[in-house]
């Protein structure tokens, strides 16, 4: 049933120590296959394997017509559902909150930036989570990767919201060898974790990828697979610091771009994980109950390799760049196999689909904003969903000059706001960067920089209109054209924006400093705290540019 792994699989994780060869001749039994747990019945429920990627652009898979080899992901998504209009959040941290909670960034208090890693902030403690519902309805449920919702007390931690186990870091991006992290000088720390405890163990020579592989492959081989399996896998690939083995950079020699050329054998990486988790599901005997979601979580980051090509804007933007993701779903059980959905779909929707498919019960009082998609999925009905709130950040840097006119007596247009209903996207204020980035337009981070297509509107310019279903990189702004319509979305901007709760945005907490903390980033308060004390208040500042530009282009510690 199970094949020798190839390339990267065999060499890499028989190397450190990730799989034995037991496991991979095919002469021999795998690991469980005499255990009397281990037979031909499935649970009726399903298998759910949610595989996150980090900062993957929507260019930077092999079915986008990108020069990144990832035959894997382009296998499952060819034999499964692409999600062809489907919506994610332009950064980390939103994305995640909105996957875990089902709720828009306005209802959890998360509406402006990221969760850092010094501040006393999380995802609210009240909200019930995605794994505590599937657990719920009886599934087993471990996480493993990157949380990066909060951990400044404990109640935060992914063990707390649901997860049985969990195995990652709890901030969001650091080295991928000794897994230490900076959030300003002097504010270093190791992030590593195994349910509630630092993980000190993994500290040398452990590639994050290979890590985490390693560690799904182990809840897999020791699960029962007649009870059912909720994995949620949140790679740190392919965030920055660009590192990667060295084996990988081979076939993209070619590539002058040497950010992206590290980019891009971090998604071949990426990719070949991605082949040994699936292989594991079929040797386990998990694959024939299974559903596998893969999605990634915002816009690639063109100056750390990435390309949304030919999507306008990048991460960080509510320009489609920033929030169109790349995802399918591939399973058995999918009626429509080998299909392409264009249903509209977003990050929060999959709790609502996910537990519904896990038989569980979705009570009124969740106030979820997603909506029940896998009939779109499976059968390719229409989807229930007509409208997205990308969000409203009422923090975020406003335009300083622009007409009153603008926003009709209605709306604040200064306000950082994003909205799609049906075929239109109306954004307010400065949605961000807004270049269209061909790939490889920077091989050397300088003298090319303006070398782009780009627009440029008049100064205090703060509304912009597009009809992104005949035009997807929005080329042609509508807003003088269609006032009606500026004013329909700015009323349900209006709408929205009165069931929001206040932004939690806190300075940073000096407790959180690891010197404080035995050398690693682990929750810092005692539970006395009050969350009232954090509402509304400015990070006093941000984390090192200086720290994080070292970390983006680290060499591998080893290759």
């Amino acid at each position: 049933m199970f094949g020798a792994l190839a390339g990267f699989s065999v060499a890499s994780l028989l190397t450190f120590g990730y799989l034995s060869w037991d496991w991979l001749e095919p002469g021999l039994q795998h690991p469980g296959a005499g255990d009397p747990h281990t037979g031909s019945s499935n649970p009726s429920k399903p298998h759910i394997i949610f595989i996150l990627a980090d900062d993957q652009g929507f260019h930077d898979v092999g079915y986008h017509g990108s020069e990144i080899h990832t035959p894997t992901l382009d296998r499952l998504a060819a034999q499964g559902v692409k999600l062809e209009n489907y919506y994610i959040q332009p950064i980390c941290s939103p994305s995640r909150s909105q996957l875990i909670t089902g709720r828009y960034q306005i209802h959890t208090g998360l509406q402006h930036s990221i969760i850092r890693a010094g501040q006393p902030n999380c995802i609210p403690l009240t909200n019930v989570t995605l794994p505590q519902k599937l657990q719920e309805a009886g599934y087993s449920t471990h996480m493993i990767g990157k949380w990066h919702l909060g951990f400044y007390k404990k109640e935060c931690l992914p063990t707390r919201k649901g997860f049985d186990t969990f195995f990652g870091s709890l901030t969001g991006s650091g080295d991928y060898y000794t897994h230490d992290i900076c959030d300003g000088p002097k504010t270093c720390g190791y992030d590593l974790h195994k349910d509630e405890n630092v993980a000190w163990e993994y500290r040398a020579h452990s590639y994050s990828t290979f890590l985490y592989t390693q560690k799904a492959v182990e809840i897999l081989a020791s699960h029962d697979q007649r009870e059912p399996l909720f994995l949620y896998i949140a790679f740190q690939a392919v965030h920055t610091p660009l590192q990667v083995p060295h084996k990988y950079l081979g076939r993209y020699m070619s590539i002058d771009n040497i950010g992206r050329r590290r980019y891009a054998a971090m998604v071949t990486c990426l990719d070949e994980a991605v082949n040994n988790l699936t292989k594991a599901l079929k040797a386990y005997g998990y694959y024939d109950n299974s559903v596998i979601i893969y999605s990634s979580d915002n816009g690639g980051q063109p100056l750390a390799g990435g390309s949304n090509w030919p999507l306008r804007g990048r991460k960080g933007t509510y320009w489609e760049g920033g929030i169109r993701g790349v995802g399918f779903v591939h399973s058995p059980l999918i009626k429509n196999k080998g299909s392409v959905s264009r249903g509209l779909m977003h990050i929060t929707d999959w709790y609502p689909t996910l537990v519904t498919l896990a038989e569980g019960e979705l009570e009124e009082n969740l106030d979820l904003d997603g909506y029940d998609v896998w009939e779109t999925i499976s059968e390719g009905k229409p989807s229930p969903r007509t409208d997205i709130l990308h969000n409203i950040d009422p923090l975020y840097t406003r335009v300083k000059t622009r007409s009153p006119r603008d926003g009709f007596g209605i709306w604040d247009t200064a306000i950082q706001a994003a909205i799609r209903v049906k075929d239109w996207k109306l954004l307010t204020g400065n949605p961000g960067f807004s270049d269209w980035i061909p790939p490889q337009t920077f091989p050397n981070f300088a003298g090319k920089w303006w070398n782009l297509e780009r627009i440029l509107w008049p100064k205090g310019k703060s509304v912009w209109l597009f009809n992104i279903t005949a035009d997807p990189y929005e080329r042609v702004d509508l807003s003088q054209k269609y006032p009606e319509v500026v004013k329909r979305l700015l009323l349900r901007l209006v709408q929205y924006n009165k069931t929001a709760v206040p932004v939690k945005y806190p300075p940073k907490d000096p407790r959180s400093n690891p010197t404080l903390n035995g050398g690693a980033w682990v929750p810092w308060e005692n539970g006395d705290g009050e969350e009232n004390n954090i509402i509304n208040n400015i990070a006093d500042k941000s984390p090192c540019n200086v720290c994080n530009t070292k970390l983006r282009f680290k060499k591998p510690v080893w290759g």
